[in-house]
């Protein structure tokens, strides 16, 4: 159901032609266009229609319609909003989400359209401009709620209107006052710190002080006394009494809304996709969010009869004004909506080509219109290619290196970790996968990945960190072998034992068994053979096979197979064993040797699964505290969202990064991928993705291409100290000394070379000469107690052998026992000592702290809540203003040794000790 377009306001004329926000406001009865330079600006007396277009990766425009009512707009400007967006919702063909903003309590997908804030303006909307006759500065007391998207709203400018739990804004002539009560957030400050500089810059432009306060802190600041001057004085703010809120009840209930606007229950917790009929309304109450779902058969009149029975039963059920209201055309139902019912069933199912190989489209008919199969060759690695790879085969509490010849041939049984070093930015970088096996046994799962920290410990954890799943690899791990065989079977202790105890015949692959090897790639540069069941139906006409058996080998070309496989099977061929001679047979013309080597003929499949249209990246904040483990969105996502106290998750789909702020309470990667796990848990049915979907674990401070190439990044943004707030608040201030260093700090300390010997490619970085290597390379060194070294090691102690010679040697170096310390720096429990003092020096000599250069003062004059504060002195480094005396005294250790320490352990202590 649409309308043509002459049947709409004139007004929506090109609506949603062009990527971006489009406004209007409704004006004495009549919808007005508002200019771009009086967006963000919504009257609390007037009603607002705002269309939001984005045109996704796939080429399809996504369009959402937002109508805003002020808490001061009349009713009949309401009504006529809410009917107009329905109206501009036809006119796109109604494959628009809807949405009812209410001023005060807007949604945080709306909030993320208007950064940083919206601030409502008392009166109505006028195209004109005004000129104020009264030109004396109204000061306001404004309250900030919100540690991603603001919601700022004007109170009492009265002592009473403050607390402890929130952040507020005093905006007076000449001063920008921002006051953080003492239980608000970190995330929650450095927010509303992006509001007072909004403040000052529109309503000041940009020439008043911003000065910030915090509560509990009356004495020593002349600007504290300014600020409680307006009061009428300093006095305690009392404690808020916490409310006893009666329990809510949570019971979701779906209604059939009739064409008279009557509702009747339809049903309740328990729903299922079945009970929706294409001609009818319904309404979805899940108490502070209700959702109308229009069915496509229905009618404008319908529609609009549906909406309004719900805003009359917001109001008539005396809800929140907090109340989201969402309106949703059939096919168009959002995540929100589709996790209450059971098995909601994915809209886009995986489709065959019908002819032609790479050429031809998939057909997604539940769209309505044909979208083109993204092509494979599409992928461009957005890292340098020129670096080396080193393979480990796990073998229990064992890791064997793999010899250069043998280091692309993987076995489905078994697990790996591979390394990947390659010329970064003024560093070599690493990636560290853990290859699982589609066969391999848990326990070879659980230790790979225990092996995977272990040697990321090893690089000071530098690298970046990804699990695979074997037949869910993403395309830059193919890209990085360039040619990979899969065999089938396994050479693992653990695998031949579960195949003793389950009375299983070992099908490890040799030369002397019969074998089918399915051959794919899009080029040169990423081609793998994969061994597959050896029966007729693992065959597809759109791919090339390599048939062994006995007497003969066969190279089966399909019918839809392409030059370019042609030319990947040469290839493949001479990798698995360049001693063949292979008999090639075209699909249809295949002797009856053939199928008696794969048990006779059957029906087998003619295409490839087509890719379904590319979703644009999502970026989650997951909330850790306290067990509890919650997920919420972040709209319109920037780099300034990655706060350094907390953890996210980008999805994108076909791969999810973990990112760790360097504040953040996670104590390692090992945890980092049982996070990501959970969140696959809890989201991999409701977005669409797979429980395997690969696992990128990248930390703040060595962000990679394939992780920045998703943001508008700002490298400068990279080296800074402090937490969010300490952050924003010193940009703002001009101290941006902590900008200027091109170094890239690692999350723990600075990454060394660890595999000098795993060469691929003999072009590295130029500054790979001037790299220690890593201690747990060597032979043995000399074994020093690390501070806090226990912060990586995992619960409990593991006896482990890692073989980590050189794969010139063919596996017949020395192994490593990490039962014995001091061969490899480590303690019992695993966790790494600093053994290079040379790279100790170079860390020490990037933190840019010059003790003898600084005054000393008392330790009671330093710390965050001292009543005597010493003021102008770098807040980020309180410590280094202690005398030594006295810094040994509180840290137990030395100035030398601390800064010394990863820039986490150092925050930790001084966290500690008030310092932080």
């Amino acid at each position: 159901m649409s309308l043509f377009f002459k049947d709409a306001d004139p007004v929506f004329q090109g609506a949603g032609t062009n990527a971006g926000l489009e406004i209007w406001c409704i004006e004495s009865l009549r919808v007005v266009p508002v200019p771009k330079s009086s967006h963000g600006k919504f009257y609390s007396g007037s009603a607002y229609i705002v269309l939001n277009t984005t045109v996704r990766k796939c080429g399809i425009p996504r369009h959402e319609v937002h109508y805003w009512v002020g808490e001061n707009a009349n009713k009949v400007d309401s009504a006529l909003a809410s009917d107009k967006a329905l109206e501009l919702d036809a006119a796109l063909g109604s494959c628009t989400v809807q949405y009812r903003e209410v001023g005060g309590q807007e949604t945080e997908k709306f909030l993320s359209y208007f950064k940083p804030c919206i601030i409502p303006l008392e009166g109505v909307y006028c195209p004109q401009p005004q000129h104020l006759k009264d030109k004396t500065y109204r000061i306001r007391l404004l309250t900030c709620k919100g540690d991603r998207a603001v919601h700022v709203k004007e109170v009492p400018f009265s002592r009473s209107s403050l607390n402890h739990n929130d952040v507020f804004i005093l905006d007076t002539a000449s001063k920008v006052f921002l006051f953080s009560g003492c239980f608000s957030t970190i995330q929650e400050r450095a927010k509303a710190l992006d509001v007072a500089q909004y403040i000052k810059e529109n309503n000041h432009s940009g020439s008043c002080d911003l000065v910030t306060i915090d509560d509990g802190k009356f004495v020593g600041d002349s600007d504290v006394g300014e600020f409680w001057s307006f009061f009428g004085g300093y006095a305690p703010i009392p404690r808020d009494v916490p409310s006893d809120q009666k329990s809510t009840d949570s019971s979701i209930i779906l209604f059939w809304i009739n064409t008279q606007g009557k509702f009747y229950q339809k049903g309740s917790d328990v729903l299922n996709k079945e009970m929706l009929e294409t001609d009818k309304c319904y309404m979805l109450d899940c108490d502070s969010q209700i959702f109308v779902w229009m069915g496509k058969h229905t009618s404008v009149t319908e529609r609009k009869t549906s909406i309004v029975a719900a805003e009359d039963f917001v109001r008539k059920q005396d809800r929140s004004t907090g109340t989201h209201l969402t309106f949703l055309t059939e096919g168009l139902e959002t995540t929100a909506f589709k996790v209450c019912f059971e098995d909601w069933p994915k809209t886009v199912e995986p489709k065959l080509y019908e002819e032609g190989r790479g050429k031809v489209a998939a057909i997604f008919k539940q769209h309505g219109y044909a979208v083109n199969e993204i092509s494979e060759q599409d992928f461009k690695p957005c890292i340098n290619m020129q670096g080396r790879i080193k393979v480990w085969r796990v073998d229990g509490d064992r890791i064997t290196v793999l010899p250069e010849a043998e280091q692309k041939k993987l076995f489905t049984g078994d697990c790996y970790i591979m390394q990947y070093t390659y010329p970064g930015r003024g560093r070599d970088e690493n990636i560290l996968y853990s290859w699982l096996g589609r066969r391999s046994v848990m326990e070879d799962r659980r230790e790979a990945i225990s092996h995977l920290n272990t040697i990321d410990n090893l690089t000071k954890g530098g690298s970046v960190v990804a699990q695979v799943v074997q037949d869910k690899e993403p395309d830059l791990f193919f890209f990085i072998f360039e040619t990979l065989i899969i065999f089938k079977g396994g050479k693992s202790t653990q695998y031949k034992k579960h195949l003793e105890e389950e009375g299983t015949d070992d099908n490890t692959y040799d030369e002397s068994k019969n074998a089918l090897f399915r051959i794919q790639g899009t080029g040169l540069n990423n081609m793998q053979a994969i061994q597959v069941d050896l029966v007729s139906d693992s065959l597809n006409s759109s791919y090339c096979y390599v048939l062994q058996t006995g007497t003969c080998i066969f190279a089966w070309i399909g019918s839809l197979s392409s030059t370019r496989d042609h030319e990947i099977l040469d290839r493949m061929m001479e990798r698995i064993n360049p001693t063949w001679q292979p008999v090639s047979v075209r699909e249809g013309s295949e002797p009856d040797l053939f199928w008696e080597a794969l048990g006779g003929k059957s029906e087998y499949q003619k295409g490839k699964e087509a890719k379904g249209p590319i979703e644009d990246p999502q970026l989650f904040v997951l909330n850790i505290s306290e067990g509890d483990f919650k997920v919420k969105e972040i709209y319109n996502f920037a780099q300034d969202d990655l706060t350094t106290e907390d953890v996210l998750v980008l999805n994108c789909h076909n791969e999810i990064y973990l990112w760790l702020g360097c504040l953040s309470n996670v104590e390692g990667k090992e945890q980092a991928l049982d996070l990501a796990h959970k969140f696959l848990e809890k989201h991999a049915s409701d977005e669409g993705i797979s429980l395997e979907t690969p696992i990128y674990v990248v930390t703040e401070g060595q962000e990679p291409p394939l992780f920045t190439q998703f943001f508008q990044w700002d490298i400068s943004k990279e080296n800074m100290h402090g937490n969010s707030f300490e952050r924003k608040l010193a940009v703002l201030k001009g101290k941006l000394q902590n900008l200027d260093s091109p170094v890239r700090k690692s999350w723990r300390s600075l990454s060394r070379e660890t595999t000098p010997d795993g060469s691929r490619r003999s072009s590295l970085s130029p500054y790979q000469n001037d790299r220690s290597l890593s201690p747990a390379f060597r032979s043995s060194g000399p074994h020093l107690n690390s501070p806090n070294r226990n912060r990586f090691s995992s619960s409990s102690p593991t006896v482990r052998k890692l073989d980590l010679t050189s794969p010139r040697s063919a596996g017949k170096g020395r192994e490593l026992d990490l039962t014995s310390p001091r061969s490899a720096g480590f303690e019992r429990t695993g966790s790494l000592s600093p053994l290079s003092t040379k790279s100790s020096d170079i860390f020490q000599n990037n933190e840019n702290v010059d003790a003898e250069n600084l005054s000393t003062y008392p330790y009671e004059r330093l710390t965050v809540a001292s009543k005597d504060p010493i003021r102008d002195i770098d807040v980020t480094k309180r410590e280094a203003y202690l005398s030594e005396e006295e810094f040994e005294e509180k840290f137990g250790m030395p100035k030398t040794v601390f800064y010394k320490l990863a820039k986490w352990k150092q925050n930790k202590f001084k966290m500690t000790l008030d310092l932080f």
